[in-house]
């Protein structure tokens, strides 16, 4: 690996309608970490026509560890995610199951968590914000 691949991160960046510090707030709520949001009326941009309303996030980042999650509310038309999915892997069945839970709940079920050929406990959930999830328990020999 050279040293400009070994600098290299990938991270999650979210875009919402208008809902992202809340959805920041209950992904915080699930996984725990260091939140820090700046909205537009926080910015030192000056006011331009058809910025989003002060109150929206234009950049937050929930810290955990080593990895992250970004987002902010979509300026212009928003889209609905689609084409990818936020993989969340834990190292026991019960923490992936409770992790599952929390983010299914007011979301929809995809497929629901349970034992896979590659896993003791997995399934994918779109959180009622809409952002889609995966969750997949890395632990070896306990079942879901």
């Amino acid at each position: 690996m050279s040293d400009a691949t070994a600098a290299v991160r990938f991270e999650n960046y979210l875009h919402f309608d208008g809902r992202a510090k809340e959805a920041l707030a209950f992904y915080q709520s699930i996984f725990g970490g260091e939140l820090a949001v700046m909205t537009w009326g926080d910015s030192p941009l000056p006011d331009r026509p058809g910025d989003p309303p002060a109150d929206h996030v234009m950049h937050g980042r929930l810290g955990m560890g080593g990895w992250s999650i970004m987002a902010c509310d979509q300026p212009g038309p928003y889209e609905r995610p689609q084409g990818f999915r936020v993989a969340v892997g834990v190292g026991s069945v019960p923490e992936a199951r409770r992790i599952f839970d929390a983010l299914a709940a007011g979301g929809e079920t995809v497929m629901p968590f349970q034992e896979t050929f590659w896993s003791p406990g997995f399934g994918m959930v779109n959180d009622r914000f809409g952002t889609p999830w995966l969750v997949n328990s890395e632990e070896h020999g306990e079942r879901a």
